[in-house]
């Protein structure tokens, strides 16, 4: 048994934020109130001194480089680093070397992330086999050896009628499907969004309007086939119309966004800054503040790390030859934190976003602060700065854009369960 006390709760169902305190039994929420904890409270106390607790992020889409690059990522690495984040459930995804397609495959992953991750785990598997968009996975046997959603991952399925089969065998199973809503042709070897900045530093560029030909067809696939649909992550203003569309038509769609197109454009790749390449790139200014204004409505249901670890030999190359992707469990917390201070967004509105809503498309019973829910708890400062320092990251990668940063929300500790993982 544990109390929270002298705690600033933020409940992303109320979406309120007061000050109370907590009870913790056997792992989940026993009790919780406003005001002063009662003086007959059993267990060890923790005073959070008016810091922040809210549930543990649920972080969609977290790539663990097991099986195939662990010296990427392992799921011990990743697990410290979620835990440092605030994150205590990771919903990995299925583009490992070889892809999560096999019951096999899966129980691997599953046997390692018990062992060796501090944080909850739950998996994806592909959608089709070795994300290669030509012949489905068994859906059905994926279902029952527990992955909770289905993508290709960045490797659009091409083939319509291929994708179509398997939405409409999804939705006979019931469950959820996730795409990257970009067309792939016109992705292909870009770099950067098209405009005067890929221009003038020579760069190969993508139309933002490749997203929001993919989300067409993809809205137009749920349509027809009424499956349960997410797509991983938006960028663009232009894509919300017809997810909004999508969404007042009673299409059963969900949008998510990474951390970076909220908090970084175009210009921050600067001088050629690889550790800024992401995938989708980073877009307009215009874009990210769509992008913020979507999460803050509710039109864009999700925020994520969009964790993408890679090594040093992939990322120093010439900015169009180096890696996509970013390093993000840690950072994701302190860099949404910049759109709370702004007042873009409410510490209950953001935690809507990261926590209940991820959980809730998922049919996990996390992210809440309610009683009965399980007492995964984040404990943290929105206030107090500090300086990123790459080298100091639990992840075994170290490819963050935001090495040498100032920053403000820091981590005072982290529950799994009621048991303490992290402790600043």
């Amino acid at each position: 048994m544990s109390n929270f006390i002298n705690a600033r709760l933020i409940d992303p169902e109320t979406l309120t934020d007061t000050l109370g305190w907590l009870h913790v039994e056997h792992g989940a929420i026993a009790a919780i109130g406003t005001g002063t904890a009662p003086s007959d409270l059993l267990g060890d106390i923790v005073d959070c001194a008016g810091k922040c607790l809210a549930p543990g992020i649920v972080d969609l889409g977290v790539k663990v480089s097991e099986p195939g690059e662990r010296h990427k990522e392992s799921f011990a690495s990743a697990g410290r680093a979620a835990a440092a984040g605030g994150v205590t459930t990771m919903v990995t995804r299925p583009d490992t070397l070889s892809a999560i397609d096999t019951p096999e495959v899966l129980e691997f992953v599953e046997r390692r992330a018990a062992t060796d991750a501090i944080v909850n785990v739950k998996h994806m598997s592909a959608l089709t086999k070795d994300r290669a968009g030509k012949e489905m996975v068994e859906i059905g046997f994926m279902k029952d050896a527990g992955v909770v959603a289905f993508s290709d991952c960045d490797h659009v399925v091409e083939n319509t009628k291929v994708l179509q089969r398997c939405m409409t065998y999804a939705r006979s199973l019931g469950v959820l499907v996730i795409g990257h809503p970009q067309e792939p042709t016109l992705t292909k070897g870009a770099a950067a969004t098209s405009g005067k900045f890929a221009s003038l530093r020579g760069l190969p560029a993508v139309s933002p309007m490749a997203e929001r030909m993919a989300v067409d067809r993809d809205i137009a696939l749920v349509e027809m086939t009424g499956v349960k649909y997410h797509f991983d992550q938006l960028s663009t203003a232009r894509a919300l119309p017809a997810l909004e569309r999508a969404k007042n038509n009673g299409l059963d769609i969900t949008a998510g966004v990474s951390i970076h197109h909220l908090t970084l454009n175009e210009y921050d790749v600067g001088d050629y800054r690889t550790f800024f390449k992401v995938k989708p790139p980073l877009r307009s200014e215009d874009d990210r503040l769509a992008m913020v204004e979507a999460v803050a409505s509710g039109l864009i249901d999700i925020i994520s790390s969009m964790h993408t670890p890679q090594d040093e030999e992939s990322k120093r190359l010439p900015f169009e030859e180096a890696a996509s992707g970013a390093v993000a469990l840690e950072t994701l917390l302190p860099a949404a934190m910049r759109l709370v201070h702004a007042g873009q967004l409410t510490l209950p509105e953001l935690f809507r976003a990261m926590s209940l809503n991820p959980a809730k498309r998922l049919g996990l019973e996390c992210g809440r602060l309610t009683i009965g829910a399980p007492a995964d708890l984040v404990l943290f400062d929105p206030d107090a700065p500090f300086v990123l320092d790459r080298f100091k990251l639990q992840s075994k990668s170290k490819n963050t854009p935001f090495d040498g940063a100032r920053m403000q929300g820091k981590i005072k500790g982290t529950w799994v369960a009621g048991t303490r993982v992290f402790n600043a």
